[in-house]
This record gives C-alpha cells, sequence and structure tokens, in this order.
C-alpha cells in the first residue's frame, strides 16, 4: 500500500503487501520483501535489498553509497534479512569492489542513530543498540550485542554470541562468546547471561569458561595458549570456532584484563 505522498520509482520491485507511509524516496533498483513496513521520511537508494517483513522507521537512509574515497560507483548491494527492525535515522551504506555488498542478518534489531558503513557483515539475531557504529569492512557473528555508543573500528571481526558494554571504543577483534569492556578494551568474563538464554546448558558454559582462562587468565601468549587448547581440551564446536577466530584474526584480540 503506497501513500500517494511517497515516490517509488518504476524501477523498484515492491511486493503487494509492502505499506509505504508518507514523505518516503525509494529509488531504482531496490527490492523490498513481502509484509515489510516503511516509515515515513524514510531514503531506500539504488541496490537495496530488503526482505520479507522489515520494518524501517522514520528518517533512515538505506544503501547510500559509501564514504570511502575509493569507492568509483561499483554496481554493489545493502541486503537486511527478514524480520529484521531498523529504527530511527540508521544509516546503512552499500558496499564497495571489496566485498561488493554491506549485509544485515535475519531478525536483528538496529537502534535508532546506529551507523554501518560499507562492507560491514552482520549475523542474525544481533542487537545494537542506540548510536553504535560500525567503520568498514567489519563482520560480526550471529547474536552479538552491542550496547549504546560503542564504535567498532574498520577490519575488525566480533564473534558470535559476544557482548560489547556501552561506550566502548573496539580496536581488536573480539572473540566470540565474551564479555568486552574497559578501557583499552579488554576481556572481562564470557557472556553466560547471553549464552543461557539461547539455551547453553551449565556444562557448556564452564567448557567455555574453562578455554578462556587458558587463553587469557594463565599469562600465555595466544600461540602458547592455542597449542595447549587443541593438545589438552577436548575438540567441540565451541573450542574449535574460537581457536580458529583466534589463527583467523587480522587485528589481533582483544587483550586480557590481566594484561599490561
Amino acid at each position: 500500500m503506497n501513500q500517494p505522498l511517497a515516490y517509488v520509482h518504476p524501477g523498484a520491485k515492491i511486493a503487494k503487501n509492502v505499506v509505504i507511509e508518507p514523505f518516503t524516496t525509494i529509488h531504482s533498483n531496490v527490492e523490498i520483501g513481502e509484509g515489510s513496513w516503511i516509515g515515513s521520511n524514510v531514503t531506500i537508494m539504488e541496490g537495496a535489498r530488503i526482505g520479507k517483513n522489515v520494518s524501517i522507521f522514520p528518517g533512515a537512509v538505506i544503501s547510500a553509497i559509501p564514504q570511502d574515497k575509493k569507492f568509483d560507483d561499483e554496481d554493489t548491494t545493502t541486503e537486511i534479512g527478514d524480520n529484521t527492525t531498523i529504527r530511527e535515522c540508521v544509516t546503512i551504506n552499500r558496499g564497495t569492489s571489496d566485498r561488493m555488498k554491506t549485509k544485515i542478518g535475519k531478525n536483528c534489531w538496529i537502534m535508532a542513530y546506529c551507523h554501518i558503513a560499507h562492507d560491514c557483515i552482520v549475523g542474525d539475531n544481533c542487537v545494537f543498540s542506540n548510536n553504535s557504529t560500525l567503520a568498514g569492512h567489519i563482520t560480526v557473528g550471529d547474536y552479538a550485542i552491542l550496547a549504546g555508543m560503542a564504535a567498532v573500528q574498520q577490519f575488525c571481526s566480533i564473534g558470535r554470541h559476544a557482548f560489547v558494554t556501552g561506550g566502548s571504543l573496539v580496536r581488536k577483534d573480539v572473540p566470540p562468546f565474551v564479555k568486552a569492556a574497559r578501557e583499552p578494551l579488554s576481556y572481562v568474563g564470557i557472556n553466560s547471561v547471553g549464552l543461557r538464554r539461547r539455551g547453553y546448558e551449565t556444562d557448556k558454559i564452564r567448557e567455555i569458561q574453562n578455554i578462556y582462562r587458558i587463553l587469557y587468565q594463565k599469562n600465555y601468549n595466544n600461540s602458547q595458549a592455542l597449542s595447549i587448547l587443541e593438545a589438552e581440551m577436548e575438540a567441540t564446536p565451541e573450542r574449535d570456532e574460537i581457536i580458529q577466530f583466534v589463527k583467523d584474526s587480522q587485528r589481533g584480540i582483544m587483550k586480557g584484563y590481566f594484561s599490561n
């Protein structure tokens, strides 16, 4: 249902039961799936691929060109997964030639005034609180939570089920299952509350805690800790995920709270 005061380019592909409120502008080369609601004063620009049952609140700008001087008008996209909510004045830029897309997963909740820059890949079921900001080329795993006003530096990675406290400056990679806080950003424990809410049993939470004790609390360097984990800890999906994350880290992982 398109309001007469909204502008929808004839080249846009809009499912029949999408609601578009007044004063919204939808450019060409845009796709919006069934059941989505687009609030008033939203701007959806070329390359947007919006899934089903997505809600976009007033003032949001989706798929604007990247704020990157190297951008050369590549044919890139912004992808928003099903059932995701994007609140007021959120800005999400489309990709560059690096990844060719910016992607937000399914069932995410992106609160007011967040910014997600070009070439970010955000998993499913993530929550970004107000004013959280991702620079370019960032990867965020499923179920990650950024509290209010967290700022993530370009090329960082944040693992699955991680929790980053409000006002944090993320300059290093944040491994999966952990809580990150303090300045400089440090490991302060695992995200046990979040893990319990998502069905992790006590024994599994204890296993993850034991892994991070070796990685962060025994004064080993990362290479030593990984060798011990591989030699002495039983192979499980969680152990292997943590080990692989540390091995793959390009920026290096954040420090432990016992580190100088």
